[in-house]
């Protein structure tokens, strides 16, 4: 035991109390240390004090441990020896002996260790006992912890927020445990109220990193089968969004997201979230650059102590844009051994660099989890393949490239609960695949609500999104007057770079009956647009995956997309020639990228709503039957898991 603390303190130390939230069997003392060596002590005092021991068998008689009064017949000595006695490639097993395997048997139900451990371990393509087996095709149940910068409805700024707020909760449907680790954003105002159900979990850590001990806090929420757990400290306490204000990105971003990072790799480990820890056989699923660091320390600073050798990473790119990119020198406050520096070193090319004796050198997290990570994800499989090209990879494409054995593309759902024409309570009238007629009535509310001549027969255009490069938006800014000589009307919501936002008004100004431009985003709204509109317009140079095409579709929306990512994944190109009534595809998708292809596409779309009404009515309906669900997902996603788990963990 004493070895096994002096190891773990070099990972991390702090404080850990019971959380009000949840039963712990007692209360630890105001110092203890966290990580391998304090999960170990909570795992043998819980097993003891526990009220509902479990029950193991005499490996010489087959007779059982526990006397009828719930009384070892063995001393602490003993009780430690069976803790540990349970052994798998020469890794001590914890949480799986007493807690995992234990608590999958049933609650209360006696469990044979002798023949449990005679027993090889299932492969993964055996089928596995589940709960409520007939309502779901899961083969294996994993313990699954998201790592994220954002997780909707706590925080969201884009995609990412979506789907970290979605994907648990249909993982969780489907028989796994999930646990979300996010950090606790406070902004002073009274949107910090959608943190009100979560509890002080009454621990307290000490991370190592940036020259000290930072301490941090952890608050716990289960809803809807997940547990959400924010990581708390004052860097989170500040207004704006979770990276940045009005003037700019915040300067300390690399040292909150390393503190998440930290926490998270601890969260599994000393949170006792509904009476037991995750324990180390756990999957992470790190999303985006500021979740990156977390492979990176499973491989240096846990796994070369014996913990976490049975997990397993995955990282999640939604946007590889987005890298972490910092000066070379900042690499030591990040907590990780010198030698490690080669995993996150980075050069900039000559041409990027600020002058002539700059070196270049820097420190890139996201190519750290690339390096790291077990396996690689993006949000669609189209994305997957961009990334390795030397216009899509922003310098990491040969990276990439090299590991492109275990990258793969899954598309992202969207949550059909909250995007439901036929019961959405921000539009006016609902509507379903077997019943348009309130669509029309959708579109004149719409066109009342902007002050909008009201013309049912007139082709609304839509477009929903960031102002910015990557969007299109120049694009739209030229072929704004050749569109406005033909009879549509068009509409955009979104903020972003100022010189578009004025360009918005000022449009407005000129095309009083055809153009509105609403500078923000507001939801209600956002339903209102994608009900409303005949066509959705989407000009965006690279979409990882895009979620606006998907809402549209559900809509009856017919989308007009770039061919690139996400989009070209989701949106098939309609061909009135294919065999059928009215042929085949949900939308147009143009390339290049340019303003004329655009301008064809839309042409067609809309030539096709005024002259063409049954192919209309077949794009929509083919659109609204697309499924786009969460569930559909989580099936791929479960696969990516079993392939995750095949092989052996990265250790260098």
């Amino acid at each position: 035991m004493k070895s096994l603390a002096l190891r773990s303190s070099q990972i991390s130390s702090g404080s850990c109390g019971s959380p009000q939230n949840v039963k712990s069997p007692s209360k630890m003392g105001e110092s203890r240390l966290v990580g391998f060596s304090y999960s170990l002590r909570k795992c043998i005092k819980t097993w003891r004090l526990s009220p509902q021991r479990r029950a193991f068998t005499d490996p010489n008689e087959g007779s059982f441990l526990n006397s009828q009064d719930g009384s070892s017949k063995f001393g602490d000595d003993q009780e430690l020896a069976l803790v540990l006695g349970s052994k798998r490639e020469g890794s001590i097993v914890l949480f799986q002996s007493v807690f995992q395997s234990d608590f999958d048997a049933g609650e209360g139900e006696v469990i044979d260790r002798k023949e449990d451990e005679e027993k090889e371990e299932p492969q993964l393509d055996q089928e596995t006992e589940i709960v409520e087996e007939e309502k779901t095709t899961t083969r294996v149940i994993y313990n699954i912890v998201f790592v994220t910068s954002e997780a909707a409805p706590y925080s969201k700024t884009g995609g990412l927020g979506d789907v970290c707020g979605s994907l648990p909760v249909a993982l969780a449907s489907r028989g796994h445990r999930a646990m979300v680790v996010s950090p606790r954003y406070l902004h002073g105002t009274p949107a910090d109220k959608i943190f009100d159900g979560a509890c002080d979990a009454d621990c307290r850590i000490k991370i190592y990193c940036f020259g000290g001990k930072q301490e941090v806090a952890f608050f716990h929420e289960y809803r809807d089968g997940v547990d959400w757990v924010f990581v708390d400290h004052p860097s989170y306490h500040r207004p704006g969004n979770p990276y940045g204000d009005s003037f700019g990105a915040f300067g300390d971003n690399q040292f909150r997201f390393t503190l998440l990072c930290h926490a998270a790799c601890e969260a599994p480990l000393i949170l006792p979230l509904g009476g037991y820890s995750y324990g180390e056989k756990c999957l992470f699923l790190v999303n985006d650059w500021h979740a990156s660091l977390v492979p990176v320390l499973l491989a240096a600073k846990y796994r070369p102590y014996g913990v976490y050798k049975d997990s397993r990473s995955i990282l999640v790119v939604h946007n590889i844009s987005h890298q972490g990119v910092e000066p070379a020198v900042t690499y030591s406050n990040l907590g990780l051994p010198p030698e490690w520096y080669s995993a996150l070193e980075w050069v900039f090319p000559t041409w990027a660099r600020t002058h002539a004796l700059d070196p270049g050198e820097a420190v890139n997290i996201l190519k750290g989890a690339i390096v790291t990570a077990d396996r690689i994800l993006t949000v669609s499989r189209g994305y997957s393949w961009e990334i390795t090209t030397a216009e899509g990879g922003y310098g990491l494409h040969e990276l990439l490239r090299d590991r492109k054995f275990v990258l793969n593309g899954i598309v992202n759902g969207i949550d059909v609960a909250e995007w439901d024409p036929s019961c959405d309570v921000h539009i006016s009238a609902h509507y379903s695949v077997d019943d348009l007629s309130g669509k029309v009535q959708c579109k004149i509310a719409l066109q009342k609500e902007l002050g909008l001549p009201v013309n049912p027969d007139c082709p609304l255009i839509g477009f929903i999104g960031r102002l910015d490069y990557q969007k299109g938006i120049d694009l739209i800014q030229s072929a704004i007057p050749e569109l406005m000589q033909d009879d549509i009307q068009f509409v955009m919501l979104g903020s972003g770079d100022k010189q578009y936002e004025d360009w918005m008004r000022a449009v407005e100004s000129t095309y009083k009956d055809k153009f509105r431009g609403w500078v923000g985003f507001n939801v209600p709204i956002s339903h209102r647009i994608t009900a409303g509109c005949d066509i959705l317009l989407m000009p965006s140079r690279f979409e990882p995956c895009g979620l606006n095409q998907l809402y549209a579709m559900r809509y009856g929306t017919v989308p007009v997309v770039h061919s690139t990512g996400g989009l070209k994944d989701t949106v098939e190109n309609f061909n009135p020639y294919a065999p059928g009534v009215d042929g085949t595809g949900t939308g147009w998708t143009f390339s290049p990228l340019t303003k004329e292809s655009m301008l064809i596409a839309l042409g067609n779309a809309i030539r096709t709503y005024k002259e063409y009404k049954t192919s209309w009515e077949g794009l929509m309906k083919r659109g609204m039957e697309r499924d786009s669900s969460w569930d559909n997902a989580a099936v791929q996603y479960e696969q990516v898991f079993e392939w995750a788990f095949i092989d052996p963990p990265y250790i260098r």
